[in-house]
């Protein structure tokens, strides 16, 4: 396959005229200032596809259906009793169902790998499967299906809260025992296909004791490590109750936290926590749709940037599914913030520093490759359509993408696979069947 691209974004810098040589999933040649032959493939702004580091596939089956306000005051702790309830009923078919649907959403939205942070594994009883990893099967069965690379990050899930205490009814299919989690993770590297990789994740502290989660990073040694961390007030008040610190110095100080790891949020942090996860080498997972949704609050980006600290996007909830959607909320949510303009950025473009970021990383954070469009590179490609045409190869392109209105994702190349044109997947109208017909037996 061959593909013309009139701008390209090069690791080095923008380019004209860019024809690429697609081969076994990579990018077998690239040649600057070569126009067009007849039979390639066209595109007006050729990206990177970026990766998505955290997601809850199953959640965007309830999608804008948590947006009625009970009694008293709603918060992130009455939205997770209506995604315990929905995760409750979720069968095998219809959990693979949804996440194709998410998947989809993903590729179009111009994500090219998902972190999958899996933590739905038990029959609705809490009973394991005949097939423990079942949940799992389905993860990787609709990254199949779809062509989206994945990260699978099955989640240790142990206790309900800090002390530790008992795990609550709601959280009944998601726990595991260390040698039970151990035997997961082997199954699930069994079913990687060779773009895949497989981390793990301890979900939080209030899930899994310090003492759990040192002994997953030693059992577990260079893979991608996830945990949720700091995304709530309550949770930073509760975790001061139980050992006198708050949740990023808790961890910090007890566990071997470093560049394999992704703390998720990490909203709510002190100067200290911030100059520590910047010193650490560690990402901060951001999902800023998501957190503006539940209300969890706004990331100190701007001086966790300054501090050299690393990032990457995810689309956690998946309520909506943008990439260029979550970039734009991170950086209006500082502007709120500050009451200043274009925050994340050093000096030049806002678009550029938040793609930058996000892509390389989000690919440490994933265990994947940087995101570039170089020979020898997978074959992950966003092309953007231009319908104004102006005559531009430099980063206003990006900052177009993110703040205006102008510039969609038109086609996407996963691995090689062609597997959105015009701005659709091919195989969107099956997948969204499949999805509705879960989605009307579970709502």
């Amino acid at each position: 396959m061959i593909l013309h691209a009139r701008t390209a974004l090069l690791p080095q810098a923008w380019a004209r005229d860019v024809r690429l040589v697609l081969a076994g999933g990579r990018i077998a040649s690239v040649t600057i200032g070569a126009p067009p032959q007849p039979g390639d493939l066209r595109a007006d702004i050729l990206l990177p596809g970026l990766p998505n580091l955290h997601s809850h596939a199953f959640q965007r089956g309830f999608s804008g259906l948590t947006e009625q306000r009970g009694p008293g005051r709603d918060s992130f702790w009455t939205w997770r009793e209506m995604m315990y309830r929905f995760a409750l009923q979720l069968s095998p078919e219809a959990m693979q169902a949804i996440a194709a649907l998410a998947y989809v959403e993903m590729l179009e939205a111009g994500f090219t790998r998902v972190g999958e942070f899996h933590y739905l594994h038990h029959a609705p009883d809490g009973a394991p499967y005949d097939t423990p990893a079942e949940m799992s099967a389905r993860i990787f069965a609709a990254a199949e299906e779809t062509g989206i690379s994945l990260t699978h990050l099955p989640v240790f899930y142990a206790h309900g809260g800090f002390g530790p205490k008992a795990a609550g009814e709601g959280q009944r299919r998601f726990l595991h025992d260390p040698d039970g989690f151990a035997r997961l993770v082997e199954a699930c590297d069994a079913m990687a296909r060779p773009q895949d990789r497989v981390g793990l994740a301890p979900h939080s502290l209030r899930a899994a004791t310090v003492e759990q989660i040192t002994g997953l990073a030693q059992a577990f040694p260079g893979r991608p490590f996830h945990i949720h961390i700091a995304e709530q007030v309550q949770e930073v008040d509760d975790c001061l109750a139980f050992c006198g610190q708050r949740p990023v110095a808790y961890l910090l100080d007890q566990a071997p936290v470093g560049p394999d790891w992704c703390l998720i949020h990490a909203t709510h942090l002190t100067p200290a926590e911030v100059q520590g996860i910047a010193a650490s080498g560690a990402v901060v997972g951001l999902c800023p749709i998501t957190e503006a949704n539940l209300g969890d609050g706004i990331f100190p980006a701007e001086p966790f940037l300054a501090a050299g600290g690393r990032f990457g996007l995810g689309t956690d909830s998946n309520v909506q599914i943008t990439a260029a959607g979550e970039a734009r909320m991170l950086e209006y949510s500082q502007r709120l913030h500050s009451r200043a303009r274009n925050v994340c950025a050093d000096t030049g473009s806002t678009g550029a520093r938040l793609f930058q970021g996000a892509a390389t990383g989000g690919a440490q954070a994933l265990g994947a490759p940087a995101p570039q469009i170089s020979t020898g590179a997978p074959a992950d490609l966003v092309a953007l359509h231009d319908p104004m045409g102006l005559d531009m190869a430099d980063d206003r392109l990006l900052d177009r993408w993110m703040f205006g209105r102008d510039l969609g994702v038109a086609d996407v190349w996963a691995t090689g696979r062609h597997v959105v044109q015009g701005g659709r997947h091919i195989a969107r109208d099956g997948i969204v069947q499949a999805a509705a017909k879960a989605c009307r037996a579970l709502i």
